[in-house]
């Protein structure tokens, strides 16, 4: 972070991995993508068919939502003969449970410091 008069600027490095992170939030806070994200990460590659049953959405849609999803990171497809199988990778996630508890140590750490001062 660069500090300019009274303002914080982050670096532009800073800057891309909270984008990075901002789509990963919004991908888990899609009601679709969370659900295709959930049913992709047991282990195994599965394919659009696998993916699309039980749902309403055409395999179409599910290929679309799935394309966001390897976007971020959080699913990554490959070829099986003519099908593409997509499968769940947890590296995204884990580097975002990783940022929340930074920030989460920084509140703390800030609310520390405030605690004599609302204690006296």
């Amino acid at each position: 972070m660069k500090r300019i008069g009274n303002h914080v600027t982050q670096r532009p490095s800073q800057r891309r991995g909270q984008s990075a992170y901002a789509r990963v939030f919004a991908a888990l806070g899609d009601d679709t993508w969370l659900s295709l994200v959930t049913r992709s990460c047991g282990g195994r590659p599965s394919s659009i068919r696998q993916l699309t049953a039980g749902s309403r959405l055409t395999r179409q849609a599910i290929t679309k939502h799935l394309r966001v999803l390897e976007r971020t990171g959080i699913v990554h497809s490959s070829r099986r003969g003519r099908e593409s199988v997509f499968q769940f990778d947890p590296k995204p996630i884990e580097q975002m449970q990783d940022y929340l508890a930074l920030v989460s140590g920084r509140r703390d750490q800030a609310l520390a410091r405030l605690n004599p001062f609302a204690e006296g």
